[in-house]
């Protein structure tokens, strides 16, 4: 039995370290209920080339540091904005998109 006591230390411990995402429509749930969908970036114009949109839709740049990333809270189907370093995973702001209205996406 000892050998189960330190198993379950060990669980409680994962528990602790579990982490968490803010959904600004959920508040803080685990983070295997979200996938990222991406950086946030302006689309090319409706006319422009083929070639634009399939660098749109399939290079990304892989920066490291601050990134701003759309997420989805999986159960709700809620779309939403996450501010991270890609440096240390610290998550360090989640917000609605609407908030991007008006404002520049990069």
């Amino acid at each position: 039995m000892g050998g189960r006591v330190g198993e379950w230390a060990g669980t409680a411990k994962w528990f602790q370290e579990m982490k968490l995402i803010t959904c600004p429509l959920n508040g803080p749930r685990n983070a295997s209920e979200f996938i990222c969908g991406g950086p946030v970036k302006a689309a090319p114009p409706p006319d422009a080339p083929d070639r634009d949109w399939a660098d749109y839709l399939f290079l990304e740049d892989n920066p490291a540091g601050r990134v701003r990333e759309w997420w989805c809270h999986l159960p709700s189907s809620y779309w939403f904005i996450v501010e991270r370093d890609t440096l240390t995973e610290e998550i360090l702001d989640t917000y609605p998109a609407d908030r991007l209205v008006g404002g520049a996406a990069s």
